[in-house]
């Protein structure tokens, strides 16, 4: 395993970061892929062994219990000290602002429950999961501040937002003498490459480290044509994604399925191998022990300009899906 900084931090990640959304009770929440406690912590002490040391969960992911089974497991197989550990937030609930819950408040509130699902006393890297259009930004700048100043939180990240609002969030903070992202993570893979329009060059400028999401497009790029798995037949939220895109994404997938034959690696490694070109750390989900070791592989292949110029030549641009589509909305929205 390689190691870095996450941008300006002093967390030093593994070059693979352990996406634990595939973990949880499977009847808890969104998902109905998730994998058991058993198998989770199968794969974390898995992980643990060839050199993951960063981990990321969510207090939504399966209604709190992957960050249960993730704490428990990590409590047990690593030294606290030993580990990154990053956790998300959600924008506030319709009833805390029917309610006046401040955004302050909100973070307050997630933080503790998430720091009682993971039994820790605090988390490495906590992260706005997604930009919240109903709550002040200096609400939620001030709230993760007091995180910081709490000692319940040592740096925090962002996801799921334009560069323009990680650009005015963080030059806030700087102005105000307030904690900095010093991370993002969005949606980015080698089909789903709108994150190099503007997010890519601002965090190489402002040294802020990209640890992106859907690294394999949730399987697809690990898969030849024909392959299935029981994520890829039952994650209704990954087709949203990427059904629309299907024709023009299976000719760069195709390319990947040639470069991993020609190169005697799985699909899974080239896939990871180029996106380990551009970012710090891709967050890459398990629910098999295979998993893991086909993403750590990626750390050491290298790939060739000519073999990363056949990957990258048939990108068409692609519209915002997901959680970003609806933030697009709203940002239309606001226009007045």
């Amino acid at each position: 395993m390689k190691y870095a900084n996450l941008g300006k931090s002093d967390l030093k990640v593994s070059r693979i970061c352990m996406g634990c959304m595939g973990f949880g009770n499977a009847s808890a929440g969104q998902h109905s892929w998730t994998v058991d406690e058993a198998q989770t912590r199968e794969i974390i002490k898995h992980g643990l062994e060839l050199g993951i040391n960063f981990f990321d969960t969510a207090i939504v992911y399966q209604n709190g219990t992957s960050e249960q089974f993730v704490g428990r497991a990590l409590r047990d197989f690593a030294k606290r000290d030993d580990v990154c550990i990053a956790t998300k937030f959600t924008p506030r609930t319709q009833e805390e602002i029917d309610s006046g819950v401040s955004g302050q408040k909100h973070i307050e509130t997630y933080l503790d429950q998430s720091l009682k699902n993971l039994g820790m006393d605090y988390v490495d890297l906590y992260i706005y999961h997604m930009w919240d259009y109903h709550t002040p930004m200096e609400e939620i700048m001030e709230g993760l501040d007091n995180a910081v100043k709490s000692g319940k939180v040592r740096y925090i990240g962002i996801s799921n937002c334009f560069a323009w609002q990680l650009a005015k969030a963080n030059f806030y903070a700087r102005a105000n003498g307030l904690t900095e992202f010093v991370s993002v993570q969005g949606h980015y893979n080698l089909i789903a490459r709108e994150e190099e329009r503007e997010m890519a060059s601002f965090c190489a400028d402002q040294n802020i480290a990209m640890t992106p999401y859907s690294a394999l497009a949730g399987g697809r790029l690990a898969k030849h044509p024909g392959e299935v798995s029981k994520r890829l037949q039952e994650d209704s939220y990954a087709r949203l994604k990427y059904d629309a895109t299907a024709d023009a994404d299976g000719k760069i997938i195709a390319r990947v399925a040639e470069l991993a034959e020609k190169r005697g690696v799985s699909m899974t490694e080239i896939s990871l191998a180029w996106l380990l070109t551009k970012v710090t750390a891709p967050v890459v989900g398990a629910t098999k022990c295979s998993h893991v070791d086909g993403a750590v592989h990626a750390v050491d292949l290298e790939l060739t300009q000519d073999e990363i110029h056949y990957l990258e030549e048939l990108y068409i641009p692609h519209a915002l899906v997901g959680v970003m589509a609806q933030n697009g909305k709203q940002q239309a929205g606001n226009v007045v």
